[in-house]
């Protein structure tokens, strides 16, 4: 929810984005990011898609809103728009939250909403990202994602993990014009059970045919 609504306003690639103490304290996946360093927002939604990274997600909540709060408040007010019945947000990263919630429905069409934004397609299907901060200084993502590159046809989307929700994961697969999308919650061995539903899909689609 947070790239879908940093793509639906104007978004700016280019724009410079100071990185706040706030945003490099942040817990969990991070890509590293120093209190007082500038990054290209384009770069920042690539760690936090790519890595999970919480550090670039913070920056970009601030970038984009008078605070973390207000953007808050806006991925609600989009949720609310999709019909997102069973979701609610109270932090722009994920973490566990009282009021932070959703379900594998709502996650699927949010997931749906975000796939037709070209940029969000096309960075969730990256295996691995490198950039510099204006101060020169590099850095080097790899994808959580373990799917991508190693089950055939899969072409993102986003894992996560926290320890209210357990381990999760949306992955999206196309082979011979035919999309498969699984979303996964508390799912203890996500990767084998992805990795089977996704060939019970497409086996499934087969048979149709």
């Amino acid at each position: 929810m947070t790239a879908l609504l940093l793509l639906d306003r104007d978004w700016r690639p280019d724009a410079e984005v100071k990185i706040s103490a706030r945003a490099a304290a942040a817990t969990g996946s991070r890509a590293g990011l120093r209190a007082g360093e500038t990054v290209r927002a384009g770069d920042l939604l690539t760690a936090m898609l790519v890595a999970s990274a919480n550090d670039a997600c913070v920056a970009l909540a601030e970038h984009a809103a008078v605070n973390v709060d207000a953007f808050v408040a806006a991925m609600n007010a989009r949720a609310e728009s999709l019909k997102l019945r069973a979701t609610h947000f109270d932090d722009p990263c994920g973490h566990d939250a009282p009021g932070q919630r959703a379900s594998a429905a709502d996650l699927a069409a949010l997931t749906a909403a975000a796939l037709g934004q070209p940029e969000f397609a096309r960075i969730v299907g990256l295996r691995s990202a490198r950039f510099a901060t204006a101060g020169g200084r590099r850095i080097s993502l790899k994808t959580g994602n373990h799917l991508l590159g190693t089950l055939p046809g899969v072409v993102g989307v986003k894992t996560g993990f926290t320890p209210g929700a357990g381990k999760c994961l949306v992955v999206l697969a196309e082979r011979d014009g035919t999309r498969v999308l699984i979303v996964l919650l508390n799912a203890a061995d996500r990767w084998w059970t992805a990795a089977a539903l996704v060939e019970e899909a497409f086996d499934a689609a087969r048979v149709k045919r």
